[in-house]
């Protein structure tokens, strides 16, 4: 059970990373168009709209896997700030100030850029065999049993 559990691993963190992204690109769109429930911000409004245009690069980069831990980390630092500076403000915990998905997609998306894209990445399609430098060289270690 386990060994089937290690190798669905990287597919599994595909579609984690793949829902993620969608759900990032569907709150720039919503903040952006005004569509899915809120109203559009204002273009050029600090620090919201620039907030969005990140959400839906960024979720857009991260859904497709390319350059999915540089996109993951500047779309989990600006949640950061967004929860810091925005909604810290109205009270200390995330249930208290309306925070929660700022902690939810900060957390989540820092989580992809240290576990990676998975198997499923658009990246994989513009590397040698599949793989990156970095996949490959952990793959190596995993063979070699070799902590990292």
């Amino acid at each position: 059970m386990i060994n089937r559990l290690g190798r669905a691993q990287p597919y599994a963190l595909s579609l984690f990373r793949i829902v993620i992204g969608l759900l990032f690109t569907c709150h720039g769109i919503a903040s952006l168009f005004g569509v899915l429930g809120d109203a559009p911000v204002p273009a050029g409004t600090w620090p919201s709209w620039y907030a969005a245009v990140i959400q839906l690069a960024g979720g857009t980069l991260v859904l497709l896997g390319l350059g999915t831990r540089t996109a993951a980390l500047v779309g989990s630092g600006s949640m950061a700030f967004a929860y810091f500076d925005v909604h810290q403000q109205r009270g200390l915990l995330p249930m208290e100030n309306g925070g929660e998905a700022a902690v939810f997609f900060c957390w989540t998306l820092l989580l992809i850029v240290f576990s990676g894209p998975g198997a499923l990445a658009a990246d994989r399609l513009f590397t040698s065999r599949g793989a990156t430098g970095e996949d490959a060289e952990v793959q190596r270690r995993q063979r070699l049993r070799v902590p990292a």
